[in-house]
This record gives C-alpha cells, sequence and structure tokens, in this order.
C-alpha cells in the first residue's frame, strides 16, 4: 500500500513540539533533516513509530528522520505546507544547526571553515619553499651544482614564500566570508594589516629603531609593526568588521550604503586594529603559540609524547582544524612548525595499524575496507582507516596512538620542524626536505611500532575463515553475483564489492534503507544498473534513485557524508523521470576531492523496498562494470 505523504508529514509535525519548536527544514536523497528549539520537547519514540519513518536520530545539530528516496521529497512538500515553514536548502539547515551547538564547537568550525579552503595555497606555498630549502642545501654544500641566477630558481625562490608573506590577506578574504561579511573589504583589512608602511614583522628586529605611533588622542602609544603570519588578530579585526558592516547595512538609508557603510567599516576597523585588536591579540597569540612550543619541548619529549597519543582523538572529536593555526603561528615565530611532523606520525601510526588489520584478516569483507583505508591513511586522509576500521575494532585504534605517541617522542628529540602545512603522511616529507633523514625515522617508527603492536595485541578475526584441505589448491573468490527473481542489479561501477553492513555509515549498515552493497570504487563513473526510470536526484548530484520495470527500487550513494561537499567534484547525467538503460551514464565523481574532503568514497547501492523480497543474497569480491551484483527473489 503506497504511503499516504500528508498523513506521514502531520504525524511526524505532531510529535515536534509545535510549531514554535522548528527553526528551519530541508531534504537530502533519504533524510528529512530539521532545526528544532529544543529537542527535549520532541517525542521521538512516537517518530519512530510513524508509518513512513525508518529511523529518527540527531547529529551537528540536526533531527534527522530517515524516510527514503523517492518518498523524502514528497513527504518533504507536505511538511512544508503542515508547519507554514518555507523551504531551505540543506546549507541554509546547516548554519541553524551550527547556531545551535555550543560555543567551543562553533568556534572550532569556524576555523575549519576558514581555513579548509585556504589550504591548497599554504600546501603550494609550504611544498615549493621546502624544494627550495633542500636546493640551496645541496648547491651551498656541492652536493648539486644548478645556475641559481637562472630564472627558474630566482622565481622560484620568489613563488616559495608569497602565501606566507600574505598571509593575513587570505585569511582575512576566507574569514569575512565565514563570518558573512564583505570578503573584498575583509581583503583589505588584511592588506592594512601587513602595508608597506608598517615596519615588516620579520625584520623588525634588523631595523634598529622601532617606530610608534600615539592613539586615542595621544593616550598611548603602538608599535607601527606589521602583522606578517599573524593569525588570530587577522580573525578578530575581521570579525569585527563584518559585525559593523552587517549593522551598518541595517541603519543606512540605502541611496547611501554602497559608500557610507564600505567606509565606516574599513576605517574603524582599521583603527580598532592597529591601535587595540592587533597589540591584544597579537601578544596573547604569542604566548598560546610559545606554550604549546613549551608543551612540545618538555624534557625528554613527553609533551610530544601525550599529544602525538591524543592527537587521533582530537580528529575523532572533529577539532582537528584549529591545528592549522598552530602551524601557521609557530611557522611565523620560528620559521617551521613543530606540530606537524607530530600530526603525521599519528596519522601515519593509523594507517600502519589498519595496514596491519588488512594484512592479518583472512575476512575477506575487512581485507576490502581496510587495504584502501590504510593508504589513504598514509596519504593523510585518516577518516576511513580511523571510522571504517580502526575505531571499529578499536584495539588497532589505541595501537595506532600508541605508535603516534613514539614517533611524535622522536620528532621532538629531534627538533624536527616543516616549512609548511596542510599535508601530513608520506608527503609531509616534502616539508622536511632540510631534514629528511630525522622525518624518515619518525615515520619507521610511528608505523613500526603501530604495525607490531596491532599484529601482536591489536587484532583477531571473531571467525577465521577455514584454511584448505592439505592438497586440495584454494579455489578462487567468486565474483559478485546474485541468483534471484524478479530482478538483478548489475554493478553501476568497477571495484570490490562489500556488503551494506560494512559501509562506514550507522545508517547505511544498519539497513534502515534497505540491504544492499557497498563498492570501493577503481574508477570515478557510475553507470545504471538496470533499465528502467529515475526516481530522483539530489541537488548536490551524489545520488540518484532508479526503480526497474519489475517494480525494485534502487538507491545508488556516491561516498558517505558527501552530501557536505555540496555538489562539489559530482556530475550527474540524468534527471528525475528520465528512462534509463543498463550502461548509460548516471553520475561522474571526482575520487581525490571527496578523499580531500575527509569522506570515504564507496558507491552504496542499496535496495530500498528490500523488505518486499524474500531474500536478498550477495557475494563479495572484485567486480566488473555491468556483471551482476544482487539479485531478490
Amino acid at each position: 500500500m503506497a504511503l499516504d505523504y500528508g498523513k506521514c508529514a502531520r504525524e511526524i509535525f505532531s510529535h515536534l513540539g509545535g510549531r514554535e519548536n522548528l527553526v528551519s527544514a530541508a531534504h537530502c536523497a533519504t533524510r528529512l533533516r530539521l532545526v528544532t528549539v529544543d529537542n527535549g520537547k520532541i517525542d521521538m519514540k512516537a517518530l519512530e513509530d510513524v508509518e513512513g519513518v525508518k529511523g529518527v536520530f540527531s547529529s551537528n545539530g540536526q533531527l534527522q528522520l530517515i524516510i527514503g528516496t523517492g518518498t523524502v521529497n514528497k513527504v518533504y512538500d507536505e511538511f512544508l505546507k503542515v508547519t507554514g515553514l518555507t523551504a531551505a536548502t540543506k546549507e541554509d539547515v546547516k548554519a541553524a544547526a551550527a547556531a545551535k551547538q555550543p560555543l567551543p564547537k562553533r568556534m572550532i568550525k569556524t576555523l575549519g571553515d576558514i581555513f579548509v579552503p585556504i589550504i591548497p595555497a599554504i600546501v603550494a606555498s609550504g611544498f615549493l619553499m621546502g624544494i627550495m630549502e633542500a636546493l640551496t642545501f645541496m648547491v651551498n654544500n656541492g652536493f648539486l651544482n644548478i645556475d641559481t641566477s637562472g630564472s627558474i630558481y630566482v622565481f622560484a625562490n620568489l613563488f616559495a614564500n608569497t602565501a606566507y608573506t600574505f598571509l593575513p590577506i587570505l585569511i582575512a578574504f576566507s574569514a569575512a566570508r565565514a563570518f558573512g561579511g564583505n570578503p573584498y573589504l575583509g581583503a583589505v583589512i588584511g592588506m592594512i594589516m601587513i602595508h608597506p608602511n608598517l615596519q615588516n614583522a620579520w625584520t623588525v628586529a634588523t631595523e634598529g629603531v622601532l617606530q610608534t605611533q600615539r592613539v586615542w588622542f595621544g593616550l598611548y602609544e603602538v608599535n607601527l609593526v606589521g602583522y606578517q603570519g599573524s593569525v588570530i588578530p587577522v580573525i578578530i579585526a575581521v570579525w569585527v568588521m563584518c559585525f559593523i558592516e552587517k549593522r551598518l547595512h541595517k541603519v543606512v538609508p540605502a541611496m547611501f550604503d554602497l559608500f557610507v557603510t564600505p567606509l565606516v567599516s574599513v576605517f574603524a576597523t582599521g583603527y580598532l586594529t592597529l591601535s587595540v585588536i592587533g597589540p591584544i591579540f597579537s601578544a596573547i597569540e604569542h604566548s598560546i603559540i610559545g606554550g604549546i612550543q613549551t608543551l612540545i619541548a618538555l624534557p625528554l619529549g613527553v609533551g610530544s609524547l601525550i599529544m602525538g597519543g591524543l592527537y587521533s582523538t582530537t580528529v575523532v572529536a572533529g577539532i582537528h582544524h584549529m591545528y592549522t593555526v598552530i602551524d601557521v603561528g609557530q611557522l611565523s615565530q620560528f620559521g617551521v612548525t613543530y606540530w606537524l611532523p607530530l600530526a603525521s606520525a599519528a596519522n601515519m601510526a593509523q594507517g600502519a595499524a589498519c595496514l596491519a588489520v588488512a594484512l592479518k584478516t583472512r575476512t575477506q569483507k575487512t581485507k576490502s575496507v581496510a587495504l584502501p583505508s590504510a593508504f589513504s591513511c598514509f596519504m593523510g586522509i585518516t577518516e576511513p582507516a580511523i571510522f571504517g576500521v580502526n575505531l571499529r575494532h578499536f584495539k588497532p585504534f589505541v595501537c595506532g596512538a600508541v605508535g603516534g605517541a613514539a614517533g611524535a617522542m622522536y620528532a621532538s628529540l629531534a627538533g624536527l620542524g616543516a616549512s609548511g602545512t596542510g599535508v601530513t603522511g608520506l608527503f609531509g616529507l616534502l616539508l622536511c626536505l632540510h631534514d629528511p633523514v630525522n622525518y624518515i625515522i619518525m615515520s619507521v617508527i610511528s608505523i613500526g611500532v603501530a604495525f607490531v603492536l596491532t599484529w601482536i595485541f591489536g587484532y583477531k578475526d571473531a571467525a577465521p575463515e577455514a584454511a584448505p584441505k592439505s592438497g586440495e589448491a584454494p579455489q578462487a573468490e567468486p565474483l559478485p553475483s546474485i541468483d534471484c527473481q524478479p530482478g538483478t542489479v548489475y554493478a553501476p561501477v568497477s571495484g570490490t564489492v562489500i556488503p551494506s553492513e560494512e559501509v562506514p555509515d550507522a545508517t547505511f549498515a544498519a539497513g534502515i534503507l534497505g540491504r544492499g552493497v557497498g563498492i570501493q570504487p577503481s574508477e570515478g563513473i557510475v553507470v545504471c544498473p538496470f533499465d528502467g526510470e529515475i526516481s530522483s536526484v539530489t541537488d548536490t548530484r551524489h545520488a540518484a534513485g532508479i526503480s526497474s520495470p519489475d517494480g525494485m527500487e534502487l538507491l545508488i550513494h556516491v561516498g558517505v557524508d558527501t552530501v557536505a561537499m555540496q555538489g562539489d567534484g559530482f556530475e550527474c547525467f540524468v534527471q528525475e523521470g528520465q528512462k534509463v538503460k543498463a550502461g548509460e551514464k548516471l553520475i561522474a565523481f571526482d575520487r581525490a576531492k571527496i578523499a580531500a574532503a575527509g569522506h570515504p568514497d564507496v558507491v552504496v547501492v542499496l535496495v530500498t523496498n528490500s523488505d518486499d523480497y524474500k531474500d536478498l543474497s550477495i557475494q563479495t569480491g572484485s567486480c566488473e562494470l555491468l556483471k551482476p551484483i544482487i539479485q531478490v527473489k
């Protein structure tokens, strides 16, 4: 019997604590996403019992009701009619949910919003700085004979520190966007803070006389020194500018707003920055960075031992984006960051623990998840290994933490620093080309300790597969196929098939949206898995629903939590209601972008109406495109 969408929407609304308890609503491919004033007023048990609702949970300030592809959009339309809410984007809901988070979480999220967009620029400069330092060392010590007066060398040397020289401008532009202000006015504040008329912060000690200026009608004087390499003063200054700008937009008449608001915002913020914000928060920033460095430099590397052991836990808690502030601050004060090697040690150790699981397990399901996750971790993308493997078995996570602590301790004792930030793992070596031997030793310690501990103590198969009898050749692993009726699902992408229970997402793994498989893809193209009709397409282009002529309803979802990417890296070639044939191009996705965003790129294929069938069976293993992977009967 078809779901009564209006009834479902009305029943959901009746258990939410009234209209005054609702802030906003949106939906994705499978879930109705709500932000409420007080979750304590919601009858969660009653929501779970509403017909059409397959699950309810709260995450990141959002109440999420799992309804299913092809259905959630219809229930959402009825929900808007019932509640009187206007349609909101997922970005609106995320913003509303973020506003309800505790202040520390909001601050950490804001730092991530500011720094994540500018990391590529910092990485590029950091890599080039490391390469140029290594080249200079080899030239000066006679290991390499190149023309240092040539244009390539001269220009590369010029490019190397550009992002760090003008870092306040990058931060100010990004911060203004994060705070909802005009990013170009934010950039002007960044320019003011490194204006050529100010003494350069990196060369002030060599200029002899420190220039000063009396401010606030002669009450006191401040140093006329730029804020090259500063982070906290720039962020605070731009926040003040956005505060002023947004309030001026509300009170200044429209005919004067274009001229008055930018002028007053920039002048008032600029004066406050050079006279109050800059001096105060620069001192605070130096104290924080100095305190962290004191911790890292504790005798016998004890401080780094502790922080290296705890680093992966902070990744789980989602607060690791704040560490960019530490890296940039240390680069400004010391010319290198001692924090990045610590992070690299922790990340590579988790990768080694995951690799030990992959090599030790005889369970193909676990191996197919752990092996690619381990190598991803060595490249600096830790989430698949941590969440998909190590935390699930827990002991590997602990062994990885111990390995990270050991590697970080060595880095501290060796005085290892990196010339830039943004990249950890094996590629982090490019930021330590001035001291590659110690980076390699640190990596070997981290990887070795974590791998050995996990191999000996950290992992044991719950039910080892039986070994072949003596003289009997091991049987080849079967290709994924399902013999069933009335329908067959063919692989929409080549790769390695795992059961949906192994997908690193609680909703998919629990079968709330239906049973099926996950595919660790070997390429970035998804094709239609059978002849049918497109029942739904997400506006973020990462998921689609397909219905077959025999009544099978399928959801194809690329990646885990990739809705947060807002369509970046995805291209969809079909639209709702379109008739499709098996093999037609459905979705293209950029695996590198998904990895860079910290999401697993597993392609989830679920039969959302699997409850309508008596049996759904799968076989795991490597799979070619358009080979049978699911059949139901």
